[in-house]
């Protein structure tokens, strides 16, 4: 059989196929326009944004998390890899299915961007009324104050203490002098959420969920930038760098998933793990969280009165002592990365915007420690 086709005049103008927006674009742009709203609301109501962190935006990070907890690696990770083939492949569809009009090049832009408004979407509703809600120690009935050079040194030498009770449980490597974690990533996760279990119990803003720490397979890489972990609000994950050594590991980790349960700014998220690893029986999850409490605090006693410093680091077991220059060689290869330079700049315009002090917020757990030990 022979089909037969209409001859085309040469003169003929070609018929242009118009697009139009598609439908999941559309509904995007309406979720993107339904969560800026609610944005609005958290920027003027701090008890609205503490109910919906609790009961709507967990049931949103819990969702996530249960979805790519299955996956053993990080999928966040995955999707940063392949995102230049991704943006390869996108342009040329959209050169071949839409590059006849302007108006339809401009219709194609505007469905892809729609995705980024789905993206802001997720961190609004799941995430942002975090960082506008009520502060931890409001939450923890602690007062958080100014500190002096004395009330830095007795928090200082209250956790030298902790940790000379608890390095006789601790291995150390005699080749590198750091510590060494008993188990593996996957043991570590599971002690973590039993601990998180038991904060639970003890602190109601906290909701229950088990999870599971990603290691990113780029760590090596990702230490150049000074990022030792990171959650992501867009899969629910929270992602280890498993370059550092073991002791920060533990530590970073609960970091992390207090940030996947809804404590936002940094400092919190540092305390928060620091007092979710002491719910554990298991002594390494305490001394990583002894040392890098006391790190923080020792950096802001040096800064007040370095002879009170070096008062309390005389009263540090020795393994202690040499697993601190150990990181402190560790770290010279890393500490004036360009990358880290411009990582500083974007976090600390993240955090700014949303209401933390910047970067300078991670120290401010020191003013968290030493309002948890006054009293106690």
């Amino acid at each position: 059989m022979i089909w037969k086709k209409k001859k085309t005049s040469d003169t003929e103008a070609p018929v242009s196929n118009p697009r139009r927006l598609p439908r999941f674009a559309l509904i995007f742009y309406a979720i993107a326009v339904l969560s800026g709203f609610l944005y609005i609301v958290f920027l003027c109501s701090e008890r609205f944004s503490d109910g919906f962190n609790r009961y709507v935006s967990s049931i949103l990070r819990g969702a996530l998390a249960h979805l790519t907890s299955w996956i053993p690696f990080s999928l966040a990770e995955f999707l940063l890899l392949l995102l230049p083939v991704v943006i390869v492949i996108l342009a040329l569809f959209g050169i071949r299915n839409y590059s006849d009009t302007w108006r339809n090049v401009g219709i194609y832009c505007v469905s892809l961007l729609s995705v980024v408004a789905l993206v802001f979407s997720l961190f609004a509703v799941g995430f942002a009324p975090a960082y506008r809600g009520s502060t931890l120690d409001k939450k923890l009935g602690i007062e958080r104050r100014n500190v002096s050079a004395e009330e830095l040194y007795e928090t200082a030498l209250i956790l030298s203490e902790e940790l000379n009770s608890v390095v006789g449980e601790i291995v150390y490597s005699e080749e590198t002098n750091f510590s060494v974690m008993p188990y593996g990533y996957s043991e570590m996760s599971d002690r973590l959420n039993d601990a998180y279990a038991l904060a639970c119990d003890e602190y109601g803003f906290l909701p229950c969920l088990r999870s599971r720490i990603k290691p990113v397979m780029l760590s090596r890489a990702m230490s150049y930038t000074h990022i030792t972990g990171v959650y992501t609000f867009f899969t629910g994950e929270a992602n280890l760098n498993v370059d550092f050594p073991d002791y920060t590991l533990p530590y970073t980790a609960a970091h992390e998933l207090s940030h996947q349960r809804g404590v936002a700014r940094e400092d919190e998220a540092n305390f928060m793990a620091f007092l979710v690893c002491l719910k554990s029986e298991d002594a390494y999850l305490r001394y990583s969280a002894y040392l890098n409490l006391y790190e923080y605090v020792a950096s802001a006693l040096y800064s007040a009165s370095p002879e009170l410093y070096w008062e309390v680091y005389g009263t540090l077991p020795n393994r202690v002592r040499a697993e601190m220059a150990a990181y402190s060689a560790f770290f010279e290869e890393y500490r004036d990365s360009v990358a880290s330079e411009v990582t500083e700049v974007v976090n600390d315009t993240f955090l700014t915007i949303h209401g933390t002090e910047g970067t300078k917020s991670y120290g401010m757990v020191v003013d968290l420690a030493v309002a948890y030990y006054r009293d106690r």
